[in-house]
């Protein structure tokens, strides 16, 4: 069977401004844990005072990853993020080895961790969403595991509507990334101004502690930021939408310049707030501090905290499939994943095949159930590919030293970022040795077993061009305009 013909100038399409690009990295930076569960900083770091500190280095240090990305992402000015930025790097270095680290990104990234977080997500949205109403249904009786079915169908009606938003057209999900990136930041700041209240009636006996307690044991310090730093995660998203945003070389940086900051503010003041009305010990042990914060400093106005975690997960559900999308899209034209995955909707110039297999990745997830084991085990390799990226950006300095760099990172950056790459790929595995990791080992080494002869070797079996033909005629898509040319 033949392809489709392709309409000339099919692709992705630059329609995200500066504000739209801020509002990605808010979207996916800010989901449910700085209401939910903003305790093992301040657990480790022993202190008010220090957990504070904590909290303002990190974000210190996310901007200065932040910063290595936006460097990258003007020198590579492809969708993808650390998957581009590695294949650019190193496939002409080895026939083999080269392009091995990039489809080992793409085989992680893509088949388990972001459709696993997307999953537990929209769970965590579907469970917040009916929360400020369970007293009103009458669901405060209802046996668990009816509940736990109710919480299950709502977040599989979630991923249903995120995955339509990012199927329609990329103006759909700007429009509404941006209403939710406005109205999350909002829940954040009545948190915020509620604490300056606090402050202002008095409420400074939780904060008189300062830094009396603080821990000295490396092992504690060091786990303190590292639990702080997974917090401030996503920092990367606009770098993974490149090819969609207007004026890449200019609003790449500055939408990172001005979102990690307005995210370490939030972050820091949010925190300052939580410990104007709980103790110490209160927080340590909370199972949600937004809800307890809420419930004892909101009064009639408390359902604005699980509102907030509702509208914060599920922008970062949308944002993160938006983004992991393009992931598929770059690495599919590479020929590193099935061919019809870079294909392009002919009308809404969306890659629709890519979107349509996290949806139905994270429906498995759903319906699996207990996976946070899951993305516990693939986690700790965010920080693995955030530090292998920033090898690739001391590569391209080196094997292309005069590429136009619109934006050119002092040295000293990327090396800092090395390290802490380095320090949190090591650390989860040194505190909590676990057979996960071992599982994280044997799905990388999978990874390499369908490498070999698919990538490497490309073999193509007979019935790829009848499966080619029925997504192309399901989803009316396309060849992209950048692949065939």
């Amino acid at each position: 069977m033949t392809a489709i013909a392709e309409p000339k100038g099919t692709g992705l399409k630059r329609e995200m401004g500066l504000m739209s690009a801020i509002n990605v990295i808010i979207s996916v930076m800010i989901g449910s844990g700085i209401f939910v569960s903003p305790t093992a900083a301040l657990k480790y770091s022993g202190s008010v005072g220090f957990c504070l500190v904590v909290w303002t280095v990190c974000g210190g240090i996310s901007l200065l990853g932040a910063l290595c990305f936006a460097e990258l992402g003007t020198v590579v000015p492809r969708s993808g993020a650390e998957y581009a930025y590695l294949i650019e790097a190193f496939k002409k270095s080895h026939s083999f080895w080269g392009p091995l680290p990039s489809f080992i990104c793409a085989w992680v990234y893509v088949m388990i961790l972001r459709p696993a977080e997307i999953a537990v997500i929209i769970l965590t949205f579907a469970e917040y969403s009916i929360l400020p109403f369970r007293h009103l249904l009458g669901l405060e009786n209802l046996p668990a595991d009816d509940l736990h079915l109710l919480i299950k169908l709502i977040g599989i009606l979630g991923l249903g509507i995120i995955t339509y938003i990012n199927l329609s057209s990329v103006k759909l999900y700007v429009t509404i990334n941006n209403v939710f990136g406005f109205c999350k930041v909002f829940a954040c700041l009545v948190v915020i101004f509620v604490g300056i209240y606090q402050l202002a009636i008095g409420n400074t006996k939780n904060l008189a502690g300062g830094f009396e307690g603080t821990h000295s044991s490396p092992g504690y310090i060091a786990l303190a930021f590292y639990n702080g730093l997974w917090a401030y995660d996503g920092w990367s998203s606009v770098t993974t939408i490149t090819e969609e945003i207007k004026n890449p070389e200019v609003n790449i940086p500055r939408s990172i310049i001005i979102a990690v900051p307005i995210i370490t503010g939030l972050y820091v003041f949010m925190n300052l707030a939580y410990m104007t009305v709980l103790s110490m010990g209160e927080m340590i042990v909370s199972e949600a501090v937004g809800i307890d914060f809420g419930d004892r400093a909101l009064g009639s106005f408390s359902f604005l905290i699980p509102l907030g975690v509702a509208l914060a997960t599920f922008g970062c559900a949308l944002s993160i499939q938006f983004g992991v999308t393009r992931l598929c899209y770059v690495a599919s034209q590479e020929g590193q994943m099935l061919e019809p995955l870079s294909y392009i909707h002919v009308r809404r110039s969306t890659p629709a095949p890519a979107v349509a297999l996290q949806g139905v990745l994270a429906l498995a997830f759903i319906l699996v159930g207990n996976i946070e084991t899951l993305i516990e085990f693939a986690s700790f390799l965010i920080w693995f590919f955030y530090g292998a990226a920033v090898v690739a950006l001391l590569a391209l300095r080196r094997s292309q030293p005069n590429v136009h760099r619109p934006y050119k990172v002092p040295l000293i950056v990327p090396y800092i970022t090395l390290a802490v790459s380095v320090f949190l790929s090591i650390v989860p595995v040194v505190s909590d040795p676990s057979p996960k990791y071992l599982f994280a080992l044997g799905f990388i080494l999978s990874g390499v077993v369908v490498y070999t002869p698919f990538v490497y070797y490309k073999m193509r079996p007979k019935w790829i061009n009848n499966l080619t033909y029925l997504i192309q005629v399901l989803f009316e898509v396309v060849p992209s305009s950048s692949k065939t040319d």
